[in-house]
């Protein structure tokens, strides 16, 4: 059982962080709205996509689950912080479903880490 729970914790944030990469990548003109409100389209919208997927391919590789879950709580903290300042909770009459989303990431993403503390290079020694 303790060997499932990391490994469906790390399933689902990956999924969350693949998922959206298609409205990303595609421009879905939500994606665009979101990135122009905060001054990244397009360039943003594309980088943040492209590492985006690069955390979702570290956190279904074993050695580098630690790699995946930092860069998802720096890339989801931002999310969570450009919701908090410019675009707010509610983004197009969402209901706050895509901040609530990003909210539940940034906490799987910092138990997943937790769980992993001890596969970090030099730090995970400390632990």
């Amino acid at each position: 059982m303790k060997k499932h729970i990391p490994f469906a914790l790390r399933i689902i944030v990956a999924v969350i962080l693949i998922q959206t990469l298609r409205f990303k990548f595609t421009a879905h003109p939500d994606s665009v709205y979101i990135f122009e409100t905060v001054g990244l389209e397009p360039f943003g919208r594309i980088a943040i996509g492209i590492l985006e997927l690069i955390a979702g391919i570290l956190l279904l590789i074993p050695k580098t689950i630690w790699a995946g879950a930092t860069l998802t709580l720096g890339l989801i903290g931002g999310a969570i912080m450009m919701h908090l300042t410019q675009l707010g909770i509610e983004v197009k009459d969402d209901g706050g479903v895509l901040f609530i989303t990003a909210v539940v990431t940034f906490i799987l993403a910092a138990i997943i880490l937790l769980i992993y503390k001890k596969d970090i290079p030099i730090l995970g020694k400390q632990f």
